[in-house]
Order: C-alpha cells, then sequence, then structure tokens
C-alpha cells in the first residue's frame, strides 16, 4: 500500500523550497487559446512502462497516453470508463467488469477482456511502487471478450479506486516486449507521445490520438509537459507566462504567482507531524505509555508549526483522517490545545518528571530551522531531543524499518479509510514500522474490510477517535497544495491525488 514515491516527492518539493537548484530546461511559451496546453511538473516521468507505472505527480504522463479501465471524478467518486459496468458476489471476492467493445490500441491492437486480465497480473507482478495496489488479486482471467473477472484472495474496498490510477492502466499487450516499452508508451489514450520532440527528463510533447474513442476528454490538439526541478526555475516559467497551469513548490510564492495573473487553487492532499510510532516501547520504554505520547500531542503550538513549515497557508487538525472521510470527526481536534504544563503533568504521571532523552532522524528536505522548533518546543515541556542527520531517501527507510521511535513526517490523505489504514495503520502498514499490533485497532480495520457500508463508517470513526486518544500520532496541519492556471485554462483540483485529473484541465470558455 506504499505509495514510495508519492513520500519522496513530499520531502522533496520541502527541500526544494529551501534550497537552490539547477533549472532542468525552458518550455516554449503558453497558448491554450491555440490548442496547446503547457504544463509545470515537478517530477520527470520514471518510466512509460504501464506495470512500472508511477502515479501522483506523474499521473498527467499516463493519463495521456493510456486509459484506465475506471475512472474517478474530482471528488473520488468511481465512474465507467474501459469499463462500463462492474458487480462483485455476495462475499465480495470476486469482481466482474463489463468492457467497451470499441477501443483499439494506438498500435491497432483491440482492447478486450485478455488484454485488461494481462495487464492486471502484469502490474500485480511488475516494478511499479505501487504495484502493492493489486496485492489481494488472485487471478484475471478472461470469460468473454467484453467481461473479465477478477479473483480476490481477501475483500479490498479499495480495489475500484485503485482501478482508477494506476493498477487500471491498460497497455497494448503488443507492445509488452518492445525494446521500448519503457520510453514508448502504446496505450489507447486521448493523446501519443510525439517521441521526436520530447526531451526525456526535461520536456514531454502528447499528440492528439485522432481515433479516440471519448473525444469529449480531448481538450487540446498538443499537450506539452514541462519538468522543473527546483522552485526557482518553476516560479521563472510562471511568471514568465511559459506554463498555462502547474502545480506549486513553495507556498511564499503565491503573492508573486498570483501578481503574474495566475488563478490558484488550493487542496489540501497530505499531514504534517509526528509518527509516534515506538508504541511497544522498544527503542524508547517512555513511548509505550499513552500519557507520553499525549504528551507529545500537548507540547507543539500547531499554528506556529503552520507557520513555519507551510508559511501559514493550511489548516491544523490533530487527526490523520481527511475531512472528505466518513471517520473525520471536527471534535477530536479539540483534544489537545496548546498546553505545555499539560504536557509536563503527564509526564509526571508516567514517571517522567524530568523528561527524558529522545533520538529523531532529521533530513534537509525540511528545513533545519524546522527541526530547531521541534527540539525547542520539546524542550520546553522536559524532552531533550537529539537529531540524526539523514538523506531524504534513508530517512523514509529508517522510518519504514522502525529505526527511530518519532519521526517528523508527510503523509498523504488517502481517498478512502481502508486505503488510509493500511498505509498508517494496519499493523502491517508501511509507515507502522514497529509494526503495532493492538486488538483493538486490528478489529475495527477488520470491519473496514468486511463490515457493511454502516458497519465500516461506525468503525472508522471509532478507530480515528482510539488513535487520537491513544496518541499514535502528532498531527499539526494539513497544508495547502496550490495549482495555478492563467487567465486561458480552468482547472479541478483532484481529491486524494497529488495533480489535477488531466482531462479537468480545459481552455476556459
Amino acid at each position: 500500500m506504499f505509495h514510495w514515491k508519492k513520500a519522496v516527492v513530499i520531502l522533496t518539493a520541502a527541500a526544494l523550497a529551501l534550497t537552490g537548484c539547477t533549472a532542468a530546461g525552458s518550455a516554449d511559451s503558453a497558448d491554450s487559446s491555440g490548442g496547446t496546453l503547457t504544463l509545470g511538473l515537478i517530477t520527470p516521468v520514471s518510466s512509460f512502462s504501464a506495470q512500472g507505472a508511477n502515479w501522483a505527480n506523474q499521473s498527467p504522463y499516463m493519463q495521456a497516453v493510456y486509459d484506465s479501465l475506471l475512472k474517478a471524478d474530482a471528488d473520488g467518486t468511481i465512474e465507467p470508463n474501459l469499463a462500463t459496468e462492474w458487480s462483485y458476489n455476495d462475499d465480495n471476492t470476486v469482481l466482474t467488469l463489463t468492457l467497451r467493445d470499441d477501443v483499439k490500441f494506438t498500435d491497432g491492437t483491440p482492447f478486450n477482456a485478455d488484454a485488461a486480465a494481462q495487464n492486471l497480473i502484469r502490474f500485480r507482478d511488475g516494478t511499479s511502487p505501487n504495484a502493492s495496489f493489486l496485492v489481494n488479486l488472485a487471478d484475471a482471467k478472461a470469460i468473454d471478450d467484453t467481461h473479465v473477472e477478477l479473483t480476490l484472495s481477501a475483500p479490498d474496498p479499495a480495489m475500484l479506486t485503485y482501478l482508477t490510477q494506476n493498477a487500471g492502466l491498460q497497455e497494448s499487450p503488443a507492445a509488452f516486449s518492445s525494446a521500448d516499452v519503457e520510453t514508448v508508451p502504446v496505450g489507447s489514450g486521448p493523446y501519443t507521445l510525439n517521441v521526436g520532440e520530447t526531451v526525456a527528463g526535461n520536456s514531454y510533447v502528447f499528440d492528439k490520438n485522432p481515433d479516440y474513442w471519448n473525444p469529449d476528454d480531448q481538450h487540446y490538439d498538443k499537450v506539452v509537459m514541462n519538468y522543473y526541478a527546483d522552485s526557482t526555475s518553476l516560479l521563472n516559467a510562471i511568471q514568465g507566462g511559459q506554463v498555462n497551469a502547474s502545480t506549486t513548490i513553495d507556498n511564499t510564492t503565491l503573492d508573486q504567482i498570483s501578481a503574474a495573473g495566475y488563478t490558484l487553487s488550493p487542496i489540501e492532499n497530505n499531514w504534517w507531524g509526528l509518527i509516534i510510532g515506538d508504541r511497544d516501547g522498544t527503542l524508547s520504554p517512555p513511548i509505550a505509555d499513552p500519557k507520553v505520547r499525549q504528551a507529545l500531542n500537548y507540547a507543539f503550538d500547531r499554528n506556529a508549526m503552520l507557520q513555519a513549515f507551510a508559511d501559514g497557508n493550511g489548516t491544523v487538525t490533530e487527526q490523520i483522517f481527511p475531512t472528505t472521510s466518513p471517520s473525520y470527526d471536527e471534535s477530536l481536534n479539540e483534544t489537545y490545545d496548546y498546553d505545555p504544563a499539560k504536557a509536563k503533568e503527564l509526564l509526571a504521571e508516567a514517571g517522567y518528571p524530568d523528561g527524558f532523552d529522545l533520538t529523531m532522524p532529521s533530513s534537509a528536505g525540511f528545513g533545519a530551522s524546522n527541526f530547531a522548533l521541534i527540539q525547542q518546543q520539546l524542550a520546553d515541556v522536559g524532552i531533550r531531543v537529539t537529531f540524526e542527520d539523514l538523506q531524504v531517501n534513508d530517512y523514509i527507510t529508517a522510518l519504514v524499518s522502525g529505526k527511530y521511535p518519532v519521526a517528523l513526517m508527510a503523509l498523504q490523505l488517502d481517498p478512502t479509510d481502508w486505503q488510509l489504514a493500511q498505509f498508517s495503520i494496519d499493523k502491517s502498514a508501511t509507515f507502522n514500522g514497529f509494526h503495532t499490533d493492538d486488538p483493538t485497532v486490528q478489529g475495527y480495520i477488520t470491519q473496514l474490510q468486511t463490515g457493511t457500508q454502516e458497519e465500516a463508517e461506525t468503525a472508522g470513526k471509532e478507530l480515528n477517535k482510539y488513535i487520537v486518544e491513544q496518541g499514535w500520532f502528532a498531527p499539526w496541519f494539513r497544508p495547502e497544495l496550490n495549482f495555478v492556471s492563467d487567465a486561458n485554462t480552468d482547472l479541478t483540483v483532484q481529491v486524494g491525488n497529488s495533480y489535477p485529473y488531466l482531462w479537468n484541465i480545459t481552455p476556459k470558455g
């Protein structure tokens, strides 16, 4: 369930906002009115092969050339796409999809149920950082040309969502063995990669697919996607009118972007705070006591953290579930007011009246001044922090392998409660690095997986309340991620994704 690349991008974006890097190259002047859309992105393509496809900030590249089996609208609602209908058996372990019969890949190969089954198995067994999306896929087989049957080893409440993302991308089976499979995509999507005009790692050019089955999703004759390696080069491109729409890296540049005539479209797609992971006290015995974990929550001025980390752009929070989740409970945000005295009192009750020593990781990706603020706020309640500095990739590896009892992290707000639990809470979750196995938590997660909708929603609310009260995390805020668009371009942000979906970027008017 681990979005490895997404976690890296969150950290990398923080690093780029604080350090100067060399620009990846300049883009041609943007002109959406002439039929060309030029986008700014902060990651290049890691692979154009569907079985190795990334998502999040790389989703525009994939959506240009591939169709997914299902589609998600801007609020995450599942809609038909290559699959027009879908149904589960009674125990939700067999999913049957009805497929379109009028679609061809750009090499002329027909899209059918056999192609869909091959793509699903290939993704499950492939190199994508999200291959685990299909960990519960035991088999996929064609019933006939327009029906494919997915057999699951266990119910997976997020399966339909996965099929709207990279797990559902459809590539021509004739291209699977191509020597160019990583660089020359062959899908059935609205555009085709113009290999001659593309400069890999810099600028990617896509031409309108004249035979596309869904012309309503083709808003431009050409799409150019330019990669910018740092906040300075991205800001220069925006101010120079070289992009019609773009993500942003550094919230401190938003006033300059607005002054250049761009419209800001904010969304809160991740949370920042502490993972208090050593809940059994394996490395740090004090952390095993819920009172100590609660003290860590009382120790932080969340408004100060929001200002320091995100220039005040965002919303303070005390829970890791997003506002769009049925498990979200606004009243939980009143659990831990900033109260150093209360933190000291709880530490004393837990047997640590003089505080204790704590080793945490740090990384330049978050900024040195931010770690100094963490150190100061914890010192104010008697917790003496020593930091060990790590590179970004080493930092993440240390977190997921349980090397530090407490760590700063920014994690995505997954679009479903099941995904969030599998990513951050479950005993086998990637960011449950110590694999805390709490029977109460696991009981709620089982209900999320197998219960009725009503049972799952009740369990989700109870799970959220429990981990807040037990101090599993110390969330501080949800930062605003801003997408920007020029006077010629409209866009709609996508719940649960780091970039708007391509069909939701359109010419104004």
